[in-house]
């Protein structure tokens, strides 16, 4: 069944690799009327895409435009206008104002014909992002003819779909050029074991939060009662070992069930989109802290009590595998108000980035840690002679667990900030939120301040809690310099990118050896080391996204600067080519005017892709030494990018 689902896995990995990115359909027409005429493009846009208007500044996205490259019989009037339903917004990375479509969109220009026949032909050139990624400046090329003096309307409908088969011989005879998608499409699927790496973790944070639940107010108690009643009902030890394991699986069945339910309920699709959606993110947030506010002793979260007493009651009415079943219902009931923020935020946490299974396996976890005590237990009776008895140290982890809900409530926070472009949560503000929150935790792990439940007549402090305070303490200590722009590797992956840090003491800016790929790849082959191709765009956001959060970090810019040869390859580079260069794509022929439309072209020939930001390790014949690697901030993952292009190249 493994083999079958790895199989699967990698089949329809391929299939989306060789499949390049299309979310701008463009169509045009023109209407004459008399002397003037109109030309209108339409585009439909690809749910979560938006394509730019025109007229954005210098510096910003690329702009729609319009260009001419044959204009008979007629002269433009005006300029290219955008229609309705622009929306307009302040983009916190380009620092200025940038207007946009989503869903649907139309550009028009006016045109004055000046009698008799004409010849109207040129390209749309335009732009457009998701949260991930950027197209290069692609164009739209229309082409109309007629004759003014007939009058009417003259039609001309296409679309952007290309696809990239072969060049002219101005590229196809280079073999850095040569197409190397098969290569690469190996490489990403040699990567697929990092899913079951994944969810062996997800496995290991829901065992974690399952023991963690164990230590709660709501559920240790519960044990030695549990496992008395057992031995107590059954006569003998057998019979009681086997309905503490029939119990503990039960406990498994119905959290495994909640698991499988988050999947069936939100399908595959929605939980990908979850980590990146800003309303779901929202939504993470006031829950975590809601339950934070809740294991703090603000409000009990409990479920109605009549729910309880109606399993409670079926329970003792009936017997065998049923009765045990009620009996770990009854229990998941009753300890709601202590393993609910758990696994709410278990849930929240493995279905924004484990995948498809991660609910099901977390819940799994989970389930496993809660039921092994009570099994344990009821085989070694004598071994609860020697656990801890119930007490005020059970508030203390409850207490501990709001604080560290409440943390990571601010992960969630920060995703929806940065999509809606508030800049409430730049980094220094997280980090100093943080370093507040795991200082107060520290001094009431020290006895310092208290919560409702706490026991207060304890006035000493525990060894165990002073180094739990210690602990937090450092930690907080060691984000301060986050302030002024250190790096703070162990917090990276959750605090807001660095390029939202308003004041930066940090040095590290990586800048590329080289902007001009067959020079770059000329200085490999002389240094004998690996390049690392970047293809990017002065108007891809994301694209300064890694480079302030990823390459600052001093681990990557070592690599880079002393490892690799960093070719910068820009796709909306707008310098004119000495000679336009026409290919052919799709059985399509296309020219190539600018050296940006060459760079871009080099992408989707040679590697199958067309958005940005896209890197890609090569050795000095442009062969591919690794995965391809786009919008991802997780600097560790970034580095192990770059480590196994640099290991290949060894090997090579």
């Amino acid at each position: 069944m493994r083999k079958l689902f790895l199989t699967l896995f990698l089949t329809i990995a391929t299939t989306l690799f060789a499949q390049m990115d299309n979310p701008v359909i463009i169509s045009s027409s023109m209407n004459v009327d008399g002397s003037e005429a109109v030309i209108t493009f339409k585009a439909s846009i690809e749910d979560g895409w938006h394509l730019y208007s025109t007229d954005l500044p210098d510096g910003g996205p690329t702009s729609a435009t319009i260009n001419f490259e044959t204009l008979e019989g007629a002269e433009p009037t005006g300029k290219l206008t955008a229609g309705n339903g622009e929306i307009e917004k302040e983009d916190p990375i380009f620092e200025m104002k940038v207007k946009y479509f989503e869903g649907n969109g139309t550009f028009t220009q006016k045109l004055k014909l000046l009698g008799g026949k004409y010849n109207i032909k040129g390209y749309l050139r335009y732009g457009a992002c998701n949260d991930e990624n950027c197209l290069p400046p692609t164009t739209y090329e229309f082409d109309f003819t007629g004759d003014a003096a007939g009058g009417g309307a003259t039609t001309a409908e296409a679309t952007t779909a290309q696809q990239p088969t072969a060049a002219d011989d101005t590229f196809a005879s280079n073999p850095l050029w040569k197409p190397v998608t098969s290569q690469l499409a190996a490489f990403e699927n040699i990567g697929t074991n990092d899913a079951s790496h994944s969810l062996w973790l997800t496995f290991l944070l829901g065992f974690g939060g399952g023991f963690l639940a164990l230590l709660t107010p709501c559920v240790w108690p519960i044990i030695p009662m549990t496992v008395s009643f057992f031995l107590k009902r059954a006569g003998n030890n057998g019979t009681a070992l086997r309905e503490a394991m029939l119990y503990g699986i039960s406990i498994v069945v119905i959290y495994l069930a909640l698991g499988i339910a988050v999947t069936a309920i939100f399908g595959a699709s929605a939980l990908n989109a979850l980590s990146t959606n800003a309303a779901f993110n929202l939504f993470f947030f006031l829950l975590l802290v809601l339950f934070g506010a809740s294991f703090l002793g603000g409000f009990e979260l409990t479920l109605p009590s009549s729910w309880t007493n109606k399993v409670d009651n079926k329970a003792s009415s009936t017997t065998g595998l049923l009765s045990i079943f009620l009996m770990a219902f009854t229990l998941a009931l009753v300890s709601f108000s202590c393993t609910g923020p758990i696994i709410g935020f278990l849930l929240v946490e493995v279905s924004t980035g484990g995948g498809f299974f991660a609910p099901a396996i977390g819940m799994l976890g989970f389930a496993l840690a809660l039921a092994l005590p009570f099994t344990l237990f009821a085989l070694f009776p004598s071994m609860l002679k020697q656990v801890p008895r119930s007490g005020g140290w059970m508030n203390v982890v409850k207490v501990t667990l709001g604080f560290i809900e409440l943390a990571f409530a601010l992960k969630f926070f920060s995703v929806a900030d940065l999509a809606y472009g508030w800049g409430i949560l730049d980094r220094e503000v997280f980090l100093a939120l943080w370093i507040v929150l795991f200082a107060l935790l520290g001094l009431y792990l020290l006895n310092i301040i208290h919560f409702p439940h706490d026991d207060t007549s304890e006035k000493s402090t525990s060894v165990t809690r002073f180094f739990l305070a210690v602990l937090s303490l450092a930690f907080s200590v060691y984000m301060v310099p986050g302030l002024w722009g250190a790096p703070c590797k162990a917090v990276s992956a959750f605090a807001p990118p660095m390029w939202t840090q308003d004041f930066n003491l940090a040095e590290g800016e990586v800048h590329a050896q080289f902007n001009d790929y067959d020079e770059g790849m000329s200085y490999a082959r002389l240094t004998g080391k690996p390049v690392l191709l970047d293809f990017t765009g002065y108007g891809c956001v994301n694209c300064r996204k890694m480079e302030a959060a990823v390459w600052s970090d001093n681990r990557v810019s070592d690599i880079l600067r002393n490892d690799y040869v960093l070719i910068t390859l820009f796709v909306d580079d707008k310098t004119p080519l000495p000679n336009p260069v026409t290919v052919v794509e799709q059985g399509n022929e296309r020219k190539l005017r600018t050296v940006g439309d060459k760079w871009s072209y080099l992408q989707r020939c040679k590697f199958g892709a067309n958005a940005q930001p896209f890197y890609i390790p090569v050795d000095s014949e442009g062969e591919p030494l690794a995965g391809s690697y786009s919008y991802d901030e997780d600097v560790q993952k970034y580095i192990n990018f770059l480590k196994t292009g640099l290991s290949n190249h060894k090997k090579k």
